[in-house]
């Protein structure tokens, strides 16, 4: 192309339709600017200006063969603009009704009430696990962590090493760690 200037806005839609990349370069540079300026002056934000810009002239270029803008190509560029503002805005609004109707679940659907009820199942699911623990390490365990015991306390009432002590608790950790994995994992994701 010989002089970009030269080419109206109908040959250089006719030669985009053939997938002239030039032409498309033209184009953009002609219109890019005043777009620019139309959608700030709508959306007082650079970023989503520049973005809803940059759609419109993706979506040119995906729609080449099959637009009719021989007339009018600024009319086009504009009216696809705005659509795509509108579009942003319809997405705008989705998600803000989303978010608050989230936020207004969550906030009926706690209350102090709720949380104490989970809280007795969780202390009650705990103890079910501790209670199925071989005997010798349950008993190891309620006294180190419920009647607060120390190692050497422990090993002294159960006539069992500290080394035995330390192994018993290490053991029943493990075990409670992988059975309430599974249990926290449904209480933080599901809210059961």
């Amino acid at each position: 192309m010989a002089d970009d200037h030269n080419y109206t806005d109908a040959e250089l839609a006719a030669l985009l339709r053939g997938g002239d990349h030039q032409a498309y370069a033209i184009i953009y540079d002609r219109y890019k600017f005043l777009l620019y300026a139309h959608a700030y002056k709508k959306l007082q934000d650079r970023e989503e200006a520049r973005d809803v810009v940059q759609e419109v002239f993706v979506s040119l270029w995906n729609k080449r063969d099959r637009i009719n803008v021989e007339s009018n190509l600024a009319g086009y560029l504009y009216t696809a603009l705005r659509h795509t503002i509108l579009n942003l805005f319809a997405r705008k609004e989705v998600r803000t009704r989303y978010t608050d109707s989230m936020a207004a679940h969550y906030s009926c659907d706690y209350s102090p009430t709720d949380h104490g009820i989970r809280s007795q199942q969780l202390t009650a699911l705990i103890d079910r696990e501790i209670a199925a623990l071989p005997a010798k390490m349950q008993e190891v365990f309620v006294l180190s962590r419920k009647a607060h015991l120390n190692r050497k306390e422990i090993s002294m009432q159960l006539g069992i090493s500290e080394t035995t002590v330390d192994r018993q608790i290490a053991n029943a950790l493990k075990l409670l760690r992988a059975r309430l994995t599974l249990v926290a994992y449904l209480l933080v994701f599901f809210n059961i």
